[in-house]
């Protein structure tokens, strides 16, 4: 299981202190705020950076964010496009039949028709228009994309590393 995740991307720089604005990955900010310090990854580089001050911003699911050592706005620009990682202990906390991303990419699927047998391994997470999809690699090397819902996956069990899914009509 991966146990570093994705909180927020750094965006452009606010006011003239070094403040940034932070988007979100998962919608929720309540968990950025109480945040006293982060993984910054950037150019395949990491470090861990003290935050002196967050606030929420005015724009949905942005906080903005004054780290140590950045007091101006040229050197909070140089932080944009940065991802900031946190522990599974501080990311965003999840609700009943939420799933971390990281904790589905390598599930093996199965089909309920194909009486159990492992059909494929979830590759990624998509963001798609109407919600999220599921990349599967098929046992034959090729790539499906499937509707992250449950008419699709009704069992998700990232314990027992699998995940079922029905109507397999949907990777024709």
């Amino acid at each position: 299981m991966n146990e570093k995740f994705i909180i927020g991307i750094v965006g452009a720089p606010f006011g003239v202190k070094g403040f940034v604005k932070v988007r979100s990955c998962s919608g929720e900010i309540e968990h950025i705020l109480k945040l006293k310090s982060v993984i910054i990854s950037k150019d395949g580089k990491e470090r861990i950076i003290n935050i002196d001050e967050s606030s929420p911003a005015n724009v949905v699911s942005t906080v903005l964010i004054h780290f140590e050592g950045i007091n101006n706005p040229e050197i909070a620009k140089t932080l944009n496009g940065a991802q900031l990682l946190v522990g599974r202990d501080e990311a965003a906390p999840l609700f009943k039949g939420e799933f971390y991303i990281e904790d589905l990419k390598g599930l093996e699927v199965y089909g309920e028709e194909e009486y159990f047998q492992i059909i494929g391994v979830i590759i990624d997470i998509i963001e798609g228009g109407g919600g999220e999809l599921v990349e599967i690699k098929l046992t034959n090397g090729e790539k499906r994309l499937v509707p992250l819902r449950k008419e699709f996956f009704p069992e998700i069990s990232p314990d027992k590393g699998s995940v079922l899914l029905q109507n397999l009509w949907i990777l024709e």
